[in-house]
């Protein structure tokens, strides 16, 4: 099975939320009980995030979170490679000396060809485009809120 690691999950995800409301500062707390992804989790992620340029953080009482470019401008593909590493299907399929059978090889070229399809299609995908759905469901929420209590007068039966 071809599959990201759970923190990779994980980070698209708190990506996503962050990419909800770009303009928002948000806490690892907030993060961790909006995503429902464990506070010590969020943090370990928030720190590779950081790392690599997609999140940037401010200290201080108003401090936290919030995305280092607008959703539009950052790709699936740069999330998974802040966590990952390079988007690699096989060791041979980014760089050489990985593999004893690679110099005769007749899959390795077709891996290449594979590896750089699905980068492209990671590349194709924007924090913005993943966190559409979430925003139209926020929106939802906001439309159906009920109206203060004092709008509904008590009556007596």
């Amino acid at each position: 099975m071809l599959k990201l690691s759970k923190l990779t999950d994980y980070g698209t995800l708190l990506m996503t939320t962050l990419a909800a409301a770009p303009e928002s500062v948000r806490n690892a707390q907030e993060l961790a009980t909006e995503t429902h992804v464990s506070a010590p989790t969020v943090a370990k992620l928030l720190k590779l995030l950081v790392r690599g340029g997609l999140v940037e953080s401010t200290r201080g009482a108003h401090g936290g979170y919030r995305l280092a470019r607008a959703p539009e401008k950052i790709t699936v593909a740069e999330v998974v490679r802040a966590l990952e590493g390079p988007i690699a299907l096989t060791a041979c399929s980014v760089h050489g000396g990985g593999c004893g059978i690679e110099e005769s090889c007749a899959a390795r070229v077709n891996w290449r060809v594979i590896n750089d399809a699905v980068k492209q299609a990671l590349e194709g995908v924007t924090l913005a485009e993943m966190a559409a759905p979430l925003r139209s469901l926020l929106r939802t929420r906001t439309a159906i809120q009920p109206p203060p209590l004092n709008e509904f007068p008590l009556t007596r039966f």
